[in-house]
């Protein structure tokens, strides 16, 4: 799997070929063709494991937060982590093009499991903290998924620094989260 992901990082979903990870880790067409059944096979094969490594990413990240008050930065980075260099950004692109939104399933208990332990840790329980939280969780993925796919494009066009995506994101989340002024 280690071949397939990083020819997706580096070429994207096209380059994923049975012809190219065999070619990569030095091993016959028709042995990958009798491990995987097919090149569609081994691209849901690679689709699992990332998924896997992005619910891990996940999973760190809110035990981070149930235990230590900084973690607000640090899911941030874990989830940018995880779409950039972890793949998730390419690999929810390539999902979402091919219309397979089976492959997202495992996801949705992780992203659900984060909106929980944020409302636990904030101390709220009603159907506006899980909107408001939804909608962070919501904004910090996007934004995520945006800069693993465009960020070092349009951060080298308006000549900002890697983590401006990621700064822009922490200074806003508070906006999200915060409970509205009843004034």
């Amino acid at each position: 799997m280690n071949s397939a992901r990083a020819l997706l990082l580096s070429g994207g979903p096209d380059a994923v070929t049975l012809s190219a990870v065999a070619a990569d880790i030095g091993v016959t067409h028709a042995n990958l063709i009798h491990h995987f059944g097919s090149a569609a096979g081994l691209q849901t094969s690679l689709m699992g494991s990332m998924v896997d490594d992005l619910n891990q990413a996940l999973d760190a990240a809110v035990t981070r937060l149930r235990t230590d008050e900084g973690a607000p930065l640090e899911l941030i980075n874990a989830v940018f982590d995880a779409f950039s260099e972890g793949g998730a950004g390419r690999l929810a692109a390539w999902i979402a093009l091919t219309g397979d939104l089976t492959h997202l399933e495992p996801v949705r208990d992780a992203v659900l499991n984060l909106v929980n332990v944020i409302m636990e840790k904030m101390g709220e329980e009603s159907p506006e903290a899980r909107r408001r939280i939804g909608s962070a969780v919501l904004f910090i993925a996007l934004s995520a998924f945006g800069e693993a796919l465009i960020g070092p494009i349009l951060r080298t066009m308006l000549d900002q620094p890697d983590d401006a995506g990621r700064k822009v994101v922490a200074s806003l989340l508070p906006q999200f989260i915060q409970k509205p002024d009843p004034s």
